[in-house]
């Protein structure tokens, strides 16, 4: 088999240079959003458990006219509004992902998109073995399918910051096709009585959106008071307010065109990912993970049926899923792992995405509205399995943690100071000659040193 087939079979080797900048780029503001996103979650549960009544009546308040049918609550103001914004960068991603990322291959592709459709069913089955066995309600197998990525991020930034950009990759890849899913779960099962004319009215608005981007018009302030009618048409549609913003996400060109240096849509990604990971999901979390902790309230979560699902869901069928995806991927397939990694380290990362914050909470509530003890239940069950799969992946993580410094060190190596890793130049032969000039320049030296040494030990050994 030639080398070009080799590469093309294995996967999570090494990323090409301008994917991993990137990468390393989104992993960074994602990584404070999820840091933010930590501190509102905790925020909220101390808000809750300790001035419940004033929780209550801030994320109840509602504001907005109520002719467009947008008089909402603060808290459904941040799910279907703020989240709107976060679904639109998750738009571009999974655009950027198949035009110039991993997933513009089809083989490079398979495997994520296996891992993230194994790792999304597996949790729906534990839960509805579960709930069904416990005599429970079914309309929540869909809670415990999505990974938050932003989460898993905070996680990884404190404990496991040497984690080579491989994993980080296959990690971010495969959210974003978890995310693509969990829209098209919200699309599909959760969408209420439909309001045609206003769908209708937001297709059309997609469409005017859509023909503004291909004829080259710029300018925010023709692009943002249009997706806000878009958004607002489809909140009274009856579809999901936040399909809006994926829909146009995927319309953005992530393509750069010759003399661009980033595309469009990656430049309004850059542009929008810190208002989404800094503002838009952590108060998303501020109004959504306030529920109230107690003894008797964590016991329900481990009796109760529906929420026991959850739990199991997040934190056993996510890593099964996930893992046993990519396995039998592999097993059966001429995909084969980077010789540089195990199976335990897919294994750990494979635990990570168990923590399913955002879309989580946000399928829960969709999924229990009618039900408002039992979808408070269902979030105390998603922070509670998030929590649960967070320290598990942060004992796995620490105990490879020592390979990962010396995996991370090696890919980070850059001996001729060019500001290029050196993985990244073994086959130019400028590089080749940069080390060998620098080389003789060290040996030269230690020779003068050498001659130097040799010349002082006579007059030293000698009689004074």
């Amino acid at each position: 088999m030639s080398a070009p087939q080799n590469r093309r079979s294995l996967f999570l080797g090494r990323l090409p240079l301008p994917e991993r900048n990137f990468l390393t780029n989104a992993l960074r503001t994602e990584t404070v959003g999820g840091v933010l996103l930590l501190i509102a979650a905790i925020a909220a549960l101390i808000w809750a458990n300790a001035f419940g009544d004033s929780y209550e009546a801030v994320r109840g308040f509602h504001l907005g006219p109520a002719s467009l049918g947008l008089n909402l609550s603060l808290e459904h103001w941040a799910a279907n509004g703020l989240l709107a914004i976060f679904f639109f960068v998750a738009g571009i991603e999974l655009k950027r992902e198949l035009v110039a990322g991993e997933l513009r291959d089809p083989k490079a592709a398979a495997l994520p998109v296996i891992a993230a459709l194994c790792g999304m069913a597996m949790p729906a089955i534990v839960d509805l073995v579960v709930s069904g066995i416990g005599h429970g309600s079914l309309d929540g197998w869909a809670v415990p399918t999505a990974t938050d990525i932003a989460f898993a991020l905070a996680v990884l930034a404190v404990i496991g910051t040497s984690l080579p950009s491989a994993l980080r990759a296959f990690l971010l890849t495969l959210a974003v096709v978890d995310d693509l899913f969990a829209i098209l779960i919200i699309a599909v099962f959760f969408t209420s009585q439909i309001n045609f004319l206003a769908l209708g009215l937001a297709v059309v608005g997609l469409g005017v959106f859509y023909l503004l981007l291909r004829k080259g018009v710029r300018g925010w302030y023709v692009y943002v008071p249009l997706g806000v009618v878009i958004w607002a048409l489809m909140e009274n549609s009856g579809v999901h307010a936040t399909i809006a913003g994926v829909a146009m996400g995927l319309m953005l060109r992530c393509a750069p065109r010759e003399g661009e240096t980033h595309s469009p849509g990656e430049h309004i990604e850059h542009l929008v990912r810190p208002l989404s990971a800094g503002l838009a999901v952590p108060l998303f979390a501020l109004f959504s993970a306030g529920v109230a902790v107690s003894g008797d309230a964590v016991r329900e979560v481990f009796t109760r049926p529906e929420t026991l699902g959850v739990v199991l869901g997040l934190v056993v069928g996510k890593t099964l899923g996930i893992f046993g995806g990519t396995w039998l991927t592999a097993r059966f397939t001429r995909a084969r792992l980077n010789p540089d990694l195990k199976w335990p380290d897919l294994f750990a990362v494979a635990t990570l995405a168990g923590i399913g914050f955002t879309v989580s909470l946000l399928i829960g509530e969709l999924a229990f509205g009618d039900n408002p003890a039992l979808a408070e239940e269902i979030k105390a069950s998603v922070l509670l399995g998030s929590l649960i799969a967070a320290a598990c992946a942060t004992i796995l993580l620490k105990l490879r943690n020592n390979k990962y410094r010396a995996l991370l060190a090696e890919e980070e190596r850059d001996e001729d100071q060019d500001g290029i890793p050196d993985v990244y130049e073994e086959g130019d032969p400028a590089y080749h000659l940069r080390m060998a000039a620098m080389l003789e320049a060290k040996a030269a030296e230690h020779r003068r040193l050498a001659e130097v040494a040799s010349g002082a030990e006579p007059g030293d050994d000698g009689p004074a």
